[in-house]
């Protein structure tokens, strides 16, 4: 596969809730992540720009007990199939194997898997980084078949019913291409990284 990346992976802000703890990543052009953690830690009530803990702990409260995980996997996995089938379509009108689809593939499952389940736990993470690599896979293999199919002549649907996990691994095998590695890493990084439910600047105006 190639092609180059030409998506923006930093987002204004989200937060990333662990078990453990609240874990406020953020990156602005008002200060970055150093300037925003800071601002969570400081006593409410100190300067009209910092965060009410106490409304933040609410907040944080409220979405988790809001959360639901079955939700998240079952959007992400129409997601991955949806961007697989995608992927197939533009293969099939180009003519060509372009390798950032997989890029697109990580972040429209992280956006369905949070949309769906509005998680903030680091499980929904996970799971939209298992589905993007997933999704990536099967819009990999898609194309491949798209691709056989015209050359060899052979019905799409009649070439897709012949596969076996043997024949699915000679063929992603055959058609592997060193720059997969960083496609496939970059979609696992958005499946992870926006699978997670975020506050908007309004939400965080009210927090303060």
């Amino acid at each position: 596969m190639t092609g180059r990346v030409e998506k923006d992976l930093e987002p204004t802000s989200f937060f990333l809730w662990s078990t453990d703890s609240v874990r406020w990543h953020a990156n602005s052009n008002e200060g970055g992540a150093d300037k925003m953690t800071n601002q969570t830690k400081e006593a409410p009530g100190k300067g009209s720009g910092e965060i009410d803990q106490i409304k933040f702990q609410m907040v944080m409260q409220e979405w988790k007990s809001d959360q639901n995980l079955s939700f998240g996997i079952a959007g992400g996995a129409v997601a991955a199939a949806v961007g697989a089938t995608i992927w197939g379509i533009i293969t099939a009108v180009t003519n060509y194997q372009i390798g950032w689809m997989a890029v697109g593939v990580g972040f429209l499952v992280g956006y369905a898997v949070r949309l769906s389940g509005k998680g903030i736990d680091k499980a929904f993470g996970v799971v939209g980084a298992v589905l993007s690599i997933l999704g990536c896979v099967a819009g990999n293999l898609l194309t491949v078949c798209i691709l056989i199919s015209r050359h060899q002549h052979i019905p799409l649907l009649q070439l897709l019913s012949r596969l076996n996990p043997e024949i699915v691994i000679e063929i992603m095998k055959a058609t592997f291409n060193p720059m997969d590695v960083l496609f496939y890493a970059i979609a696992v990084y958005e499946g992870y990284r926006f699978s997670f439910r975020r506050l908007s600047k309004e939400e965080l105006e009210r927090l303060k």
